[in-house]
């Protein structure tokens, strides 16, 4: 779109902004500061969808996995004050995941600032440092520009965060501009000698491991990526929302080997993820006697590739550019490599643990298994089902066991570890998704933070299951303190807390479940309800995730 002359009022103008964007809903709590967005939406044509929520959080947290679920800018509208700064949580999470997403916020009229009007506060400088921009859009005629550059960064690589508020006059103040709007983003061009070195250095591994990460799914280099693997035969690791990428059960999908594969790898390249905590902050290698591992780093943005790994090669630019470009190169500099033997080996530790784990997933304790519960699940899941993690110990054996056969379908909160995402996860998965499975997995823990907000699924008809794995404790903190200190304190929940008749109480449907034997057709009624249903199953406080790392 180009020289649009926009009229209204300035709701009007940050309306249409939107919609030019994509944008086709906005989550908000209401608030008077923020009206006019409001009187936008319903006059729009065709009107824009409200979905309003209990806690701003969900709010924020629902645009933020909308970002991530549709690749376009997710929208929350927060007014002003506290209504802002509850949703600051969601959007560090959304600048830790690189997850596109605008939030409006209101802001204390104009003409009395500095007098002490209710909920003065200037936000910008506070969300800042957790955003790609914090700004005031000080006028009526400078919304509608300031809300397409919003829109523009944040959809723009690296994918984050963009905050703007307005004075509430200001808002309601009309104006007629002109403005550009939905410019194509441009992208940054690969270094080819960069890449051309990086494919030598994949010709010359004798066991490399590819791992693909969440921007592989947002900057749409999803097919690349497949088409690559399955080019040259090279084993995958998937994380965040990379999930899905190699579909689960792909021959060549070896997270289920994920020890072995990056402890004895000779090289290693890691797409479209950062070099956190999660990946051992990029040292691979040395495990049974194998030397460190040559490490490449291949990123969306300059901004993006490690500073403090040591790197063999990296480039940066348009991912499925490079990995279009790197399927081409590599057997122009070598002769196909016969990893054979390397990927034979994986594969019979991928398919050991899938045997190993059958004892977990079919297990009969009494308290039950956490792992049982994904037993039950998996075969339950169809293939575009969308899976939320919201939780510590509970969720990570999802990790363990859930491998989606589509990408865009997991949504973990990533290396920001917030818990209280989930409820507007689900919401924004039921809007984003109308005909798929919304799968909303929930430590007990976790439930606590958002579970009012099934008021909302119920109101808006946006039927989801939710699995609460119920521990009666903070898991993940509860073993780690055990094992530093031989005691643990603040770290129980009260027993068997029947979260189920919390969801009842507000209009859904849902049961508890102590019998692993009665898991399954529980799930059952759940995804044939037709409305929010919460299966709480109480599990084995001691069955805690075997973990690695605590994130440190």
């Amino acid at each position: 779109m180009t020289d649009v002359t926009l009229t209204g009022h300035g709701g009007q103008h940050a309306v249409e902004v939107a919609r030019a964007h994509g944008v086709e809903t906005m989550f908000t709590l209401s608030g008077a500061h923020v009206f006019p967005m409001y009187d936008g939406a319903v006059k729009a044509d065709p009107p824009t969808r409200l979905v309003d929520v209990r806690h701003e959080q969900t709010a924020a947290f629902a645009a933020e996995a909308t970002g991530k679920l549709t690749r376009v800018p997710g929208l929350a509208v927060l007014t002003a004050g506290p209504g802002v700064t509850n949703g600051i949580s969601a959007i560090a999470q959304a600048q830790f995941n690189g997850s596109p997403m605008v939030v409006v916020g209101g802001r204390a009229p104009a003409n009395r600032w500095g007098t002490g009007s209710l909920q003065e506060l200037d936000q910008p400088p506070i969300i800042a440092p957790v955003s790609k921009q914090a700004r005031t859009l000080h006028t009526a005629d400078t919304i509608a520009s300031g809300m397409d550059e919003a829109f523009t960064l944040a959809g723009s690589a690296h994918r984050g965060p963009v905050f703007v508020d307005v004075p509430m006059d200001e808002f309601f103040n009309s104006a007629e501009v002109e403005v550009d709007l939905a410019q194509p983003v441009k992208r940054d061009s690969h270094d080819p000698e960069a890449l051309g070195a990086i494919a030598e250095l994949i010709g010359r591994a004798d066991r490399p491991v590819l791992i693909l990460g969440t921007d592989v799914w947002a900057d749409r280099a999803e097919v690349a990526a497949l088409a690559l693997v399955e080019t040259l035969g090279i084993p995958a690791i998937t994380n965040g929302m990379g999930r899905g990428v190699i579909p689960g059960g792909h021959p060549l999908l070896v997270t289920k080997a994920r020890g072995q594969a990056l402890g004895t790898a000779d090289l290693v390249i890691v797409v479209g993820t950062p070099l956190d905590f999660r990946l051992g902050y990029g040292v691979f290698g040395g495990k049974d006697g194998a030397p460190p591992a040559s490490v490449v780093h291949v990123a969306d943005s300059a901004g993006q590739v490690s500073g403090h790994a040591e790197l063999a090669g990296s480039v940066h630019g348009d991912l499925a550019a490079i990995l279009e470009a790197l399927g081409d190169a590599v057997p122009q500099v070598v002769r196909k490599p016969d990893w054979s033997p390397w990927v034979t080996g994986l594969q019979e530790t991928v398919a050991a643990a899938v045997e190993r784990d059958r004892g977990l997933l079919d297990a009969e304790a009494d308290p039950i298994h956490p792992a049982r519960i994904y037993g039950e699940l998996v075969p339950r899941l169809a293939d575009d089902a969308v899976v939320i993690g919201d939780g510590g110990d509970f969720v990570s054996f999802a990790g363990k066991f859930v491998e989606p056969k589509r990408p865009g379908c997991w949504l973990d909160p990533g290396p920001y570890g917030c818990l209280g995402a989930g409820l507007g996860a689900a919401m924004a998965a039921r809007v984003a998704r109308p005909s798929s499975q919304v799968v909303l997995l929930l430590g007990d823990g976790a439930a606590g933070f958002s579970l009012m907000d099934v008021d909302s699924l119920v109101r808006q008809g946006l039927p989801v299951v939710m699995v609460c794995g119920n521990n009666s404790a903070w898991g993940l903190e509860k073993g780690p303190m055990q094992m530093l200190y031989g005691y643990d304190v603040a770290a129980d929940l009260a027993q068997r807390t029947p979260y189920d008749e919390v969801v009842k109480a507000l209009g859904g449907a849902g049961e508890t479940v102590t019998d692993p034997r009665r898991i399954g057709e529980a799930m059952d009624r759940a995804f044939d309800s037709g409305v929010p249903y919460l299966v709480n199953v109480i599990t084995d406080v001691n069955a805690a995730y075997p973990r690695n790392t605590f994130g440190i």
